[in-house]
Order: structure tokens, then sequence, then C-alpha cells
């Protein structure tokens, strides 16, 4: 490798660093989106330039063909997808690319190790470990995020999907994995290795697949974030496999942040990773017991009413949820919000770490409506002012907001980390009906005293309450 080729790849690797920090604020998550489209660059035109220049006649123009034709179509599919999927289904698309990054692994594995072994080189040890924990950790990431995504598209139930002994039968083929991998790293030129080779893929794939299917839908985010970090360690052991030194660092800083973040999402939630993993959460509707100091009637408020609440307040905190995306009512609610600005209420979001479908997936919604960052506060920031807050407007969330995580020792959710939103003195909730959340528990918010519930969809429901203020 070229002294310049490095040099690039050195660059690279500190701009991917500098973008992996401004990605910790709104106000710079842009910026370092553009740092690190030109740290690829920078990575992938050395690479380029060297692979094409070592070669002449037909190989030459074979390199130029299959290197020239795979940016062409990557970029296609990269161009398509910012313009036609929604925000709402972004999470989808993370679960995809997710998905997508271990196959690249895999395959780039698999090539290697089937031409040492046709050529009959041979693989020595230190080869064959990257090359085996690429196929596995590159099947497992692939197969995992499509079963992420088709949860998360609908495609199957986002329910757990149990049977009996899965954890066992998990278990075994990881075992299955790790020995195939021993086996044909002690002996890869044996004469069964073909054989060997294609049920070492076939248990990654299907291990992948089976480790996603019981987990439930109100996890995804942990599941996506854990995926990312998958990912990223296949992209480490495919930078050893090809020896390679930027997908080495930029696969390391990939690996270690998703595991951070999953970290946090757990924390949010408060449970292990082993419970998100193995708990099979959700798998069936849970009566939670309703606090004493809980219970009541839903008070059901019309359009005109909570408008009213909202205009005569000083202060207002809303709450985004789920519901908020698949009502695509982000736009809604930024107009509602600066009609009421005007009038002299303060607005301000509250963002829970794991509301919605993906880490940050209020954040990107809230940014396409152009919310200002400043407005947006995450739980430990805000949590403490609901109790000086006039009203909070709900809108979409469930779980999140349950009081029966601080109330309810009972509850599949006590101890989970929610909003204080029962402690405004006024709370509008916006919800299509009265359903559970993914925790499939009674909300005791919506029977609170001072909650009204406003039904219908959340995003025809805000317009009405702007319309209302454009006319007052």
């Amino acid at each position: 490798m070229t002294v310049p080729t490095e040099i690039c790849y050195f660059v690279a690797a500190i701009l991917f660093m500098l973008s992996l920090k401004w990605l910790s604020s709104p106000k710079t998550a842009r910026r370092a989106n553009f740092i690190s489209m030109f740290a690829m660059l920078l990575a992938v035109v050395p690479t380029f330039v060297q692979r094409v220049g070592a070669t002449t006649g037909g190989a030459l123009v074979n390199n130029l063909v299959i290197i020239g034709g795979g940016i062409a179509v990557g970029s296609v599919i990269g161009l398509v997808s910012a313009y036609r999927v929604k925000m709402t289904a972004m999470p989808q698309m993370v679960g995809l690319y997710n998905g997508f990054g271990g196959a690249a692994s895999l395959l780039v594995a698999g090539v290697e190790f089937l031409y040492k072994t046709q050529q009959r080189l041979g693989l020595s040890v230190p080869e064959s470990v990257p090359v085996h924990l690429s196929i596995i950790i590159g099947g497992v990431c692939f197969t995992g995020s499509m079963a992420a995504f088709a949860k998360l598209q609908e495609l199957i139930t986002g329910r757990p999907i149990l049977f009996k002994g899965q954890h066992v039968l998990n278990l075994a083929l990881l075992l299955a994995a790790v020995g195939l991998g021993a086996v044909l790293t002690m002996d890869p030129l044996s004469a069964w290795h073909l054989p060997a080779f294609i049920a070492l893929v076939a248990i990654s794939l299907l291990l992948g697949w089976l480790v996603v299917i019981p987990i439930g839908g109100a996890d995804m985010p942990v599941v996506v974030s854990l995926m990312n970090s998958y990912s990223g360690m296949a992209v480490t052991t495919t930078g050893f496999v090809l020896r390679n030194n930027v997908l080495i660092i930029v696969g390391s800083l990939v690996g270690a942040s998703g595991l951070i973040l999953t970290n946090i999402m757990c924390k949010a939630m408060n449970r292990s990773l082993a419970n998100v993993m193995f708990g099979g959460f959700g798998a069936a509707p849970t009566a939670a017991p309703v606090a004493a100091g809980a219970k009541g009637a839903v008070k059901e408020a019309g359009v005109e009413e909570a408008v009213m609440v909202m205009e005569n307040a000083s202060s207002m905190i809303v709450v985004p949820g789920y519901g908020m995306a698949v009502a695509q009512a982000q736009h809604a609610v930024r107009e509602l919000a600066g009609l009421l600005e005007k009038r002299g209420v303060r607005v301000r979001y509250a963002i829970h770490p794991v509301a919605g479908r993906m880490p940050g997936h209020m954040n990107v919604l809230l940014a396409e409506a152009n919310v200002p960052y400043d407005q947006l506060f995450d739980i430990d920031q805000i949590n403490d002012d609901f109790r000086n807050t006039d009203v909070v407007l709900v809108v979409g969330a469930n779980d999140v907001v349950n009081p029966a995580a601080k109330n309810t020792p009972g509850s599949p959710i006590y101890g989970m980390p929610v909003f204080n939103c029962d402690e405004a003195k006024a709370v509008i909730v916006l919800k299509r009906s009265m359903n559970p959340g993914f925790a499939g528990i009674e909300n005791e918010l919506f029977v609170h005293p001072t909650t009204m519930m406003v039904f219908g969809d959340a995003k025809q429901t805000l317009a009405k309450m702007a319309g209302i203020l454009k006319g007052a």
C-alpha cells in the first residue's frame, strides 16, 4: 500500500472520529454527515486509483466495470432511497443498511476463503480467524437486520415469536458456528472444506433470524442499535481480512458506538441487554394493576376545549411518540407550536431515548419539520420541569409517559424512566383510541384527573387546533 494511500486513510479515520463526535448534537449533526461523506470519498478514491493503476488490458476493463458498476448501482439505490423513503420509515431503512453492511462483510470473507482454498494456498491462523469471524458476524447481522426490518415494516408480527427450546437452539447454533470456524482454521484444505463452509454460512444466517424474532416491537430501538454495532464489528473483521487499516478503524468506531448506544437504550428502559434479547417482552398483552391513586374515568375533550387550555398557558411541553410518526404529524405539531409561541407560550419538546422505532427517531422527524434544536430536551434535562409546566401535549406517545413505571411495582415497565407528565397542571393526549402501547398495559396517565383525551388522527386534530388559533 503506497504512502499517499495510507495518508488518505489516516486523514479519513480522523474525519470519521470528528463526525462521530459531532453526531452527538443536533446542532452539528448535519456538518457531521457532510464530513463523514467526504471522509468516505477520501477512503474510496485512493483504493480505486490504486486498484485500477495496478492492472492493464482486459483486467483493467474488468476492474473498471466491476468497481464503476458497483459505485453506480449503490449511488442510484442511495439517491432513490433518500428521495422516496419517508421519514417515518427511516428505522426500516437503517435496519436494511445495517444488514447490507453485514452481507458485504460475509461476501468479502467468503470470496477470500474460497479463492485461497481453490488455489490451494490455504489460510494461516491470523488470516483464517478474521475470515470466519466476518462470516459469522456478517451473517448474523444480515438476517438479524432483515428480521428487524420485517417487524418494523409489519411484514411479520411485531410481537415476539417464541417456541419451546428456542434459546437452547440458538446456543447450539452459535457453538456449531464457532466449532466449524475452528475446524476450518485448523485444516482449511481438507476434502470437506466446501460443505463445512456452506454449513457455516447457513448456520450464521439462521442464527441471525432466530436471535431477533423473539424480540418485540417495543425493543426495536435496541435491536437497531445492536445490529449497527454488529455491522461495525463485521467491518472491522473484514478490515483484517483485506489488511485495510481504514476499515479496521471505522469498523471499531461503529462497533463501539453501537454498543454504547445499546447500553444507553437499555438504561432508558431500565432493562438489561439479556432481558431484551431473551425476555420475550410483549409476547402477550399484560393486565398490569393500576395504581390506586390513578383509577378513574377517562375525560374526553373536544378540540376547542383543548385549544382553550393551550392558549391560556404560559408554558407547554410537547411529548412526541411513534403515533406522531405514523400520522406524519410533525409538521402539524410545528405549526401549532409556532402559533402558540406568537401568543407568548413557551414551547419545548421532551424526547425520550426509546420513543419511536430507532434511536433519535423523534429528533429526525422534528428536524424535518424545522423545529429549533434548542427546543429539544432529553429526559434528564426536562423531567424536573413538568411540575412547573401549565400544559403537556402528548402526541402519540404511550409507555414513555405511563406513571405506572413510577407508581405500580407490579407493572412490567416498573422502574423504567418516564416523563413526569402527571405532575403538570394539565395534560392533553392526542390518540386514536385507548389501545395500549407495545408494553400491552393500561396507561395510568389516561385516567389521571388532570388529563383530557382528544381522540382522532393526530395530524387532522392538530390541523383543526391550528385553524382555531388562526381564526381567533
